[in-house]
């Protein structure tokens, strides 16, 4: 068997393989390729390559993609362009033995939870009636949920100070006290700042001061709270969906990983993976993390488009 060759140029003849030989779509031959260029990465950051994958390997990188919440559909989708890709591995003799021959898809039709469109998510914004002194709140709590993946407990306990608006940065406590540092998108930060203009007008209750989302009564925010303001909006948007707070998460996740972040990125910003220090995090990844959620976020995607 000969050399391997590195993936960029097994990339490139896959593609040419793809595009020639068996006549894909345009759209499934990028998805194909996508999907290619997220295995490598992983695999990169887990210290190994596409030539030394086996199935227990491959499965690790599915269980990863469960684990952020990816729609089984999508994760169905990402294992068809990788037994793609090792097809095309043993047709060319790169590899003797396919090590997705026994990966197995999801089952498509296991209940689990749904995952909103971007364009759901823009029916539920614009279902909020502004005319109300909550709406802003409401707008601010939906694009901040999906802008940034927070679970329920984790929005409720938003601190003022939480946020870097220079930087674009969000400080979040998540799980067992463990500290992470979220970028924002640009959405998710002008809607606070307008709703924390609007928070000024209301007397909070002693000891509330400092957090973010509020009642009308000047107290924080409960999950349950949360809970109704999604779902009524949901409702009201018309979305036929089993929705929660924790949807938006799975969402983020998943349009994050469809727009084609960097899987580790994704995980440290939902909080899948312990942080040694604040510090340390801050020194080693805030300017990737950024770059990534600023990159892939569609919310970005979409403003970048418009200001073009």
């Amino acid at each position: 068997m000969a050399n391997h060759p590195d993936y960029e140029i097994l990339r490139s003849h896959y593609m040419a393989f793809l595009t020639l030989e068996r006549g894909l779509s345009e759209n499934t031959r990028v998805n194909y390729v996508a999907d290619a260029d997220r295995l490598a990465q992983w695999l990169d950051d887990v210290g190994r390559d596409i030539y030394s994958a086996d199935l227990e390997c491959l499965q690790g990188f599915i269980i990863d993609l469960h684990e952020l919440g990816i729609a089984p559909r999508s994760q169905a989708r990402i294992i068809s362009g990788i037994k793609s890709l090792y097809r095309y591995m043993i047709i060319e003799d790169l590899i003797e033995v396919n090590p997705t021959l026994l990966l197995e898809s999801p089952r498509i039709g296991r209940k689990l939870p749904d995952i909103l469109s971007v364009s759901e998510i823009d029916d539920m914004v614009a279902s909020i009636d502004m005319t109300k002194a909550e709406g802003q709140r409401n707008r601010a709590i939906i694009e901040t949920l999906y802008g940034c993946g927070l679970r329920v407990s984790e929005l409720c306990n938003l601190r003022i100070d939480n946020i870097n608006f220079e930087e674009g940065i969000l400080m979040v406590t998540g799980k067992g006290d463990k500290q992470r540092l979220v970028p924002m998108s640009r959405t998710s930060l002008d809607e606070i700042r307008l709703w924390l203009a609007m928070r000024s007008d209301i007397v909070v209750k002693r000891g509330e001061e400092g957090m973010i989302f509020i009642s009308r009564h000047g107290k924080r925010l409960t999950r349950v709270m949360v809970f109704y303001i999604v779902k009524s909006l949901a409702e009201a948007a018309g979305v036929r969906k089993s929705i929660s707070p924790h949807t938006l998460r799975h969402s983020f996740a998943t349009h994050l990983l469809e727009g084609g972040a960097n899987l580790r990125a994704i995980q440290q910003m939902l909080g899948h993976e312990s942080i040694a220090t604040t510090e340390l995090y801050l020194h080693l990844d805030k300017s990737h993390l950024r770059d990534e959620i600023l990159t892939h976020h569609p919310r970005n995607i979409a403003r970048s488009q418009k200001n073009r």
